[in-house]
């Protein structure tokens, strides 16, 4: 490029300057600053090819154009800096009036405050408290099982009718014609126990069980626990002993009046249904006191042939076992109306029946704190 005098004149730089500042003032965000940067100072700038064009003058030329042109740019220069600094104090500004807080709000409380436990876990937890005491250990098994395991080992013959109480969840057949299914209750686990573990035993299985049932007192996923002893002395007194300490510890009153009528189960022989003496008010049950009758619970001793599908000697030991709804005593002991809230995870019914996180059961400072 030939630079021209009139190019490099005082007239046309002081022209080019105001142009330039006028452009500089009028950017109003950084892409807009950027652009005219570039315009300017660029490599094809126009402050930028007049100094490329300084050595095409004679050597008295460039002592007077060279100053000039560099003192523009150095201009420019410093005018697009102060005119990006004071987009940056104005985008700061505007953050800062967007993102406002104000700090004499209440502090929001901590999660530990408001966070609940769920009353399902609540009530695993207290009753793990009370059998603990009692000497019981904690023994889980797989939600999946073998028809063997959850029928036939518990005495559940090949068609036998009470198979069909059951409302299972069957999976797809296997080549063999076997079948997987949901245990229909936690007694698998008793039996698993029994083939591994050398009496004596006492062992609570809490866990999920599924059955094919939906209502306002069911649903297809529930919570039971059940019960087992093994040894060579136990008898229904034993039973008895335990289920009315249980009931009393559990339900926090110092009589729990019970009776025991005949029932039929295929894996205990006596099989017994258990109801607790309460008063209804209402919708409420107090248990300890009235004249009316509640079955909770269901109980026996072992059958034999339990014992010796697991491998025991009947002559030898013996023992009995018992099994409960978690879901159902927790809707006594709390009053919930409605088994199926329980699976809905609405926080605001959580947040009225849930319990403080920090608050664990135990027989010493009491079960339920809140």
């Amino acid at each position: 490029m030939t630079q021209t005098a009139s190019e490099t004149s005082p007239e046309t730089l002081a022209a080019l300057e105001a142009d330039l500042t006028e452009r500089i003032d009028a950017a109003d965000s950084d892409a807009a600053l950027e652009e005219v940067r570039i315009h300017a100072l660029g490599k094809k700038g126009v402050v930028s090819e007049r100094l490329k064009a300084l050595g095409g003058l004679s050597p008295e030329e460039r002592k007077t154009v060279g100053p000039a042109v560099n003192g523009l740019k150095a201009r420019i220069n410093d005018a697009i800096a102060q005119r990006r600094t004071v987009l940056q104090e104005r985008a700061l500004t505007e953050r800062l009036a967007a993102e406002r807080i104000d700090v004499t709000l209440p502090v929001r409380p901590a999660p530990v405050e408001t966070g609940r436990i769920h009353p399902v876990s609540q009530v695993i937890d207290e009753l793990t408290a009370i059998f603990a005491d009692l000497g019981f250990q904690i023994a889980e098994g797989p939600d999946i099982e073998t028809d063997y395991y959850n029928f036939t080992a518990l005495n559940f013959p090949e068609g036998h009718p009470a198979r069909d109480m059951h409302d299972t969840f069957f999976f797809n057949p296997k080549e063999d014609g076997s079948r997987l299914l949901l245990r229909t209750h936690t007694s698998p686990v008793q039996i698993r126990s029994m083939e591994t573990v050398e009496p004596p035993i006492r062992i609570i299985v809490p866990g999920r069980t599924y059955r094919c049932d939906s209502d306002q007192t069911h649903t297809p996923m529930f919570h039971q626990v059940e019960g087992l002893v093994i040894d060579e002395t136990a008898t229904i007194g034993h039973l008895k002993w335990i289920l009315e300490e249980f009931c009393k510890a559990f339900f926090e009153v110092d009589n729990a009046q019970m009776r025991f009528r005949p029932s039929f189960f295929p894996f205990t022989e006596p099989s017994m249904e258990v109801d607790i003496r309460c008063r209804r008010t209402g919708s409420e049950v107090r248990f300890g006191e009235g004249d009316d009758w509640l079955e909770i619970l269901g109980c026996g001793m072992v059958h034999p042939n339990v014992l010796r599908n697991c491998g025991l000697d009947p002559d030898r030991y013996q023992g009995f076992a018992w099994g409960m709804g978690i879901d159902r005593i927790a809707m006594l002991k709390y009053g919930m109306p409605d088994l199926r809230a329980f699976f809905e995870a609405d926080l605001r019914w959580l947040s009225h029946y849930g319990f403080r996180p920090l608050d664990m059961p135990t027989l010493f400072a009491g079960l339920s704190q809140s």
